[in-house]
């Protein structure tokens, strides 16, 4: 019997690598079995070699044509299918990101960002710091993110606070710190697939009859959050107002 083509084998080879590899990143992060930071890394060299696979599926369903009498077209298929499959998502992911910003920390005040107090704490940030970066932040987030401006709201700042805190709970975040006559909430929200842990802090000050909120949310890992801080902003901007 004649031996399959070698570029069917190889399209089959990649899918199975790269779906395992997908399949792995993905649910073990969100299992706990990975760290966050090692799973995504591993669902990404998976979408990246789904890609290849799909490159190579399609020379191997063109080497296994009809007309070449090369055997091997099945595999050369399931190469090409979840190639397929995992290009699909980098395609929808880059799209998601049109005009996301390499950056991971947002703020509703960009002139006087609220400050951590309470997060260096942490053993994940203990070496890192957790200043506001200023203008080569500043100026990507307001090209990119102009409808993330501070909470104005008509009611006392005790009740704010509240409610606030209240907001933060609603979303799952963590809360670490309250101190409600200085008006400041710290809290953490961990990302529902790769459990990366990120860190927030919420300030309200009182003008007026009124409350000014703001809200910092700052990634602990990679370059860019994907858009994930000002998404999470507007989450708790949307559960506050209403």
């Amino acid at each position: 019997m004649e031996s399959p083509s070698r570029v069917a084998s190889a399209a089959r080879a990649l899918g199975v690598l790269s779906s395992t590899l997908f399949t792995v990143g993905l649910s073990g992060s969100y299992i706990g079995l990975l760290p966050g930071y090692i799973g995504f890394r591993i669902y990404a060299i998976g979408l990246l070699l789904g890609v290849v696979g799909l490159l190579v599926g399609l020379v191997g369903v063109w080497h296994t044509r009809a007309s070449s009498a090369r055997p091997g077209r099945g595999r050369a298929l399931c190469g090409l299918g979840v190639g397929l499959a995992l290009a699909s998502i980098v395609i929808v992911n880059l799209g998601s990101l049109t005009n996301v910003p390499p950056i991971n920390d947002i703020t509703t005040d960009l002139d006087d960002p609220p400050s951590f107090s309470r997060a260096g704490r942490f053993e994940a940030n203990r070496h890192r710091d957790l200043s506001y970066p200023g203008e080569a932040f500043t100026s990507q987030q307001r090209a990119a993110y102009p409808d993330l401006e501070p909470i104005r709201l008509n009611t006392p700042h005790e009740t704010v606070f509240r409610e606030a805190e209240a907001a933060a709970a609603a979303l799952g975040w963590e809360i670490t710190h309250r101190d409600a006559k200085l008006g400041v909430i710290e809290a953490t929200d961990t990302t529902e697939i790769f459990q990366f842990v990120d860190d927030v802090v919420i300030r309200i000050r009182s003008v007026g009859g009124g409350s000014v909120v703001d809200v910092r949310s700052k990634s602990r890992a990679g370059l860019g959050d994907l858009g994930a801080n000002a998404a999470r902003i507007r989450a708790f901007r949307a559960k506050l107002e209403n």
